[in-house]
């Protein structure tokens, strides 16, 4: 058995599971899933499982060749050459795969060119298991970046290749709303409630809930925000793809990219547009998140002050 790649194993139980929730569908919510939308779900994960074989290959022998290649830097400086196997090696190894996810999940929303690999995940304007699988293809070629500090200080390449793959299978049943309130586990616990947050194009919902399977990190970096059941969530982008062709799914941000950067005036405009925040613009035209939500707080705590005054 490969361990270093359970989500082979899962596969058969992904489909299951999203066969179910088709077949409940029907009865009890038919817009939860449309044929066309799906279908681009699958295709997109269909592709990404197809390049992830490739990419998996490269990002595992990067792990091993830093964890040999350190191993003379980590004896004379820590006196060690691997952390080993034991069993709090595994939790504290699972804990900071949870780290890496993190800041991996929240740059590729807040950096706009890895914001153009991973729109794709966002993309559908429903959130169902089967929008789960709508994974975006150029984010397997940056990904592993975020972990390649681990074999350098001793973890296990195979073990840190075997935590990515149970982050990746935790993951898959936070998209579904069938799952209700799950109480104290939603202390710090990624949740599906809290995962609508996150796939939620509602400006009050943006760039929130970025975590893999906890959300502590988010409670400390200050991005956790709770499901307000008086602010429905409208999933999707604010600018979609409108199409349900993979190809076009995968590269329109790329587009939009380039075309900013053709009428860009100058070396700093260009560098923005291509990293810095979407939404980015020279002049105001367009607002990135963090500004616009900045203007609605500003415009909520002058109403409330009207009202008390």
């Amino acid at each position: 058995m490969d361990v270093t790649n359970p989500l082979l194993y899962a596969l058969p139980f992904f489909l299951t599971l999203i066969a179910f929730e088709i077949v409940l569908s029907v009865k009890h919510d038919r817009h939860l899933y449309y044929w066309n939308d799906f279908f681009a779900s699958a295709s997109m994960g269909a592709g990404a499982t197809i390049l992830a074989s490739a990419t998996k290959l490269i990002s595992i022998g990067a792990f091993f060749f830093l964890f040999e290649v350190f191993k003379p830097v980590r004896m004379a400086l820590f006196g060690y050459e691997t952390l080993g196997w034991a069993w709090y090696t595994w939790i504290i190894c699972q804990f900071l795969d949870d780290h890496n996810y993190y800041w991996y999940h929240r740059l590729s929303h807040t950096v706009r060119v890895l914001w153009a690999a991973h729109i794709v995940h966002h993309s559908s304007e429903n959130f169902n298991l089967g929008s789960g699988i709508r994974n975006g293809w150029f984010t397997l070629f940056y990904k592993p970046i975020f972990w390649l500090w681990m074999p350098i200080v001793g973890f296990e390449p195979i073990m840190i290749a075997t935590c990515l793959g149970i982050q990746a299978i935790y993951q898959f049943h936070l998209h579904t709303k069938s799952v209700p309130h799950m109480g104290f586990l939603e202390k710090f616990m990624n949740t599906p409630r809290q995962h609508q947050v996150h796939h939620s194009c509602n400006f009050e919902y943006l760039d929130k809930n970025h975590g893999g399977f906890l959300n502590i990190f988010d409670r400390f970096y200050g991005s956790f925000l709770h499901l307000d059941d008086k602010i429905k969530p409208k999933f999707g982008v604010i600018h979609p793809p409108n199409s349900f062709n993979p190809l076009v799914i995968a590269t329109h941000e790329y587009k939009n990219i380039w075309k900013d950067v053709k009428k860009s005036k100058n070396f700093k405009e260009a560098f923005m547009y291509i990293f810095g925040p979407p939404g980015w613009s020279p002049d105001g035209s367009t607002l990135t998140v963090r500004e616009i939500q900045r203007a609605m707080n500003e415009e909520a705590q002058l109403d409330k002050s009207k009202l008390v005054s």
